[in-house]
């Protein structure tokens, strides 16, 4: 299978497995095989940065939590916390998504009830950070 070269700075070790033909890429924190997705390839990306670069613990990484809201079932992607407090909500899109308005609002959606201090979105080429204080975000300029 082909997967992207995504837009972070650090290069991870990833272990894939093909199955007939579907791939899978293993999980380090839920300790499974998962089917590898366009959307999972970016969100293993952002699990390894903060596993390896950032040094989390992998119990500070919560990966597909369900959530409800206005009546819905909906999961976040991931959820980086410091003794337990949310700290960063990460949205994932397939790296071929181009990054729009209603992707921040959905991320901003879950943020209403979680209340993490920053948020991500990203496509895994293109990543936009936004900080959130006072009842505000503030967009940043960062790298991965």
């Amino acid at each position: 299978m082909q997967v992207p070269k995504l837009n972070f700075e650090h290069q991870f070790d990833f272990q894939i497995k093909q199955d007939k033909d579907t791939f899978f890429i293993y999980d380090l924190v839920r300790k499974s095989w998962l089917v590898l997705t366009p959307e999972e390839w970016v969100r293993q990306h952002w699990l390894h940065y903060y596993r390896f670069v950032q040094k989390k613990n992998p119990s500070s990484l919560i990966l597909e939590r369900k959530l409800e809201l206005n009546g819905t079932t909906k999961r976040i992607d991931l959820l980086i916390t410091e003794k337990t407090k949310p700290k960063i909500l990460i949205e994932c899109k397939a790296p071929n998504i181009v990054l729009k308005e209603i992707h921040f609002e959905q991320i901003a959606r879950y943020n209403s009830l979680i209340g993490a201090e920053q948020i991500i979105i990203s496509n895994g080429f293109h990543h936009i950070f936004a900080d959130y204080k006072d009842g505000k975000y503030q967009f940043l300029n960062a790298k991965v």
